[in-house]
């Protein structure tokens, strides 16, 4: 709230600083998993299904982040999707499996697709593109090891490890990513650079 009795000047030449997204899917996974309290990623009632949902959800995550990158194209407006959003859906996720039943697949894509990410998103095509992203990512087949994630297979789904086995696969990612794993052609990177250098 604006005071009057603090100095202007002290503002003026103080030191500012914001906390902005990482850069790049691997940055962001990594940031992700990094924050991810360790005993919070043991102990769920269904480990193998939570900790490969958990990576496709952090997957996910990251690719929502990355597609701003690409301006129109990424999406229609530009979404400001954040690490609490992605903190509510894996809490929402682990809540979901610690239930004594089959995973329930629609219940996960509605909650977080429709309320977590969704009740960002304004447009309707970004809400269609956005759920039709997650489905990508959260679905039977991810829980198989190998599941692609892109056309090239270059991301694709791990085997169920420790924490720090998973930080090691995410530093095993590409430090720079192809548009195909956004699902986009070469030619949106044009787009990005053309963006980016002005």
């Amino acid at each position: 709230m604006p005071c009057d009795y603090f100095p202007v000047s002290v503002i003026q030449n103080g030191v500012k600083l914001t906390i902005e997204p990482p850069k790049g899917l691997k940055s962001n996974m990594y940031k992700s998993y990094s924050e991810m309290p360790s005993d919070y990623f043991e102990g769920c009632e269904k480990p193998t299904q939570w900790k490969k949902l958990l990576f496709s959800l952090a997957f996910f995550h990251a690719i929502v982040q990355e597609r701003r990158k690409f301006g129109a194209l990424g999406w229609n407006i530009r979404y400001e999707f954040n690490d609490s959003d992605f903190e509510t859906s894996y809490t929402l996720l682990r809540n979901f499996l610690d239930l004594p039943q089959d995973v329930p697949w629609d219940a996960i894509i509605y909650v977080v697709g429709e309320i977590s990410y969704g009740g960002r998103v304004t447009d309707d095509w970004d809400r269609r593109l956005l759920l039709t992203i997650l489905g990508k990512y959260i679905n039977e087949e991810d829980l198989v090891d190998g599941y692609a994630f892109s056309e090239s297979a270059q991301y694709s789904s791990p085997k169920e490890t420790t924490l720090d086995g998973y930080k090691s696969i995410i530093d095993a990612l590409p430090n720079f990513e192809k548009p195909e794993v956004f699902g986009m052609n070469e030619n949106a990177n044009i787009t990005f650079k053309l963006s980016e250098s002005k």
